[in-house]
């Protein structure tokens, strides 16, 4: 028949989440303009509110939620065929790799930095970095204990897959991610303890802007992880995950492992080798 599906591919219906999201994320970028931005309070009305950001903000988490909620729906009623799932696996491979270069970009600012200290704006030959006035972290003490907490996390999301696809074992799946999400957010408590002791600010020196930026960047992607894994947590106890069929388990596995990695490279190169 003509009407008869002869293809493994997925023909998505019309919707509204690409629009809703491209919507929420231009009244997020406009809104934080309008927040962070000086020349605002010069014309006499209050602009200078986070209002208009957190409303942007809002409607890009329900597009996420309510996307995200169809693609579980597609993948119960049997859409996701083989090659349907190879599609998603790329998608998330692809995303991955923009997140590794959004990270090399700040990696290419501190190595800059770091070989070539300019004073007064020009490069010096004699320079030092960190800069004269920088007390660093030591980073055998709280950096080294997140990196073996992080380190760790990676172990027990490894187990939980593995408790799954190779034995079918769904406590072992409980558990390993119930594990690795209290880790991330050990994690992320002693990196907020670590800036709040920091001996410098973001503002006034290269060093602080290169150190916030590139922690503070994997910092949030570890919340945005921590966020992947639970909800694996909620689907594995809603029993959506089989040994055979456990794709999202999958791309939040990968995604953790990438976190830990990036953790690894600012750990040597930054509180190490540039502190």
């Amino acid at each position: 028949m003509a009407h008869e599906k002869n293809h493994d591919f997925h023909i998505l219906s019309p919707s509204i989440w690409p629009i809703t999201g491209a919507l929420g994320a231009f009244i997020m970028l406009a809104g934080a303009v309008l927040w962070m931005s000086p020349r605002m309070a010069s014309t006499g009305y209050d602009v200078n509110q986070p209002w208009v950001f957190l409303a942007g903000l809002a409607l890009v988490l329900f597009t996420m939620f309510s996307w995200w909620s169809e693609v579980i729906e597609e993948s119960h009623a049997g859409d996701h065929t083989p090659v349907v799932t190879i599609g998603l696996r790329y998608g998330v491979i692809m995303f991955i790799m923009s997140e590794v270069m959004f990270f090399v970009a700040w990696f290419w600012s501190f190595f800059k930095h770091a070989l070539y200290p300019m004073t007064e704006g020009y490069p010096k030959i004699d320079g030092v970095w960190p800069p004269v006035g920088i007390e660093t972290f030591d980073a055998f003490h709280l950096p080294l204990i997140n990196t073996l907490i992080l380190l760790c996390s990676g172990c027990l999301c490894t187990w939980a897959h593995h408790a799954l696809s190779h034995e079918n074992d769904r406590n072992g799946l409980k558990w390993g991610l119930f594990g690795a999400v209290a880790l991330g957010v050990l994690f992320t408590a002693f990196q907020a303890y670590e800036y709040s002791h920091a001996a410098f600010g973001f503002s006034g020196n290269i060093y602080g802007a290169n150190f916030f930026m590139a922690t503070g960047f994997h910092g949030f992607h570890v919340l945005i992880g921590t966020i992947f894994l639970l909800v694996c947590l909620f689907r594995a106890n809603a029993g959506h995950f089989t040994q055979e069929r456990h794709t999202g388990l999958e791309a939040a596995a990968w995604y953790w492992h990438f976190v830990d990695v990036v953790w690894l490279f600012l750990f040597f190169a930054i509180y190490i080798w540039g502190g």
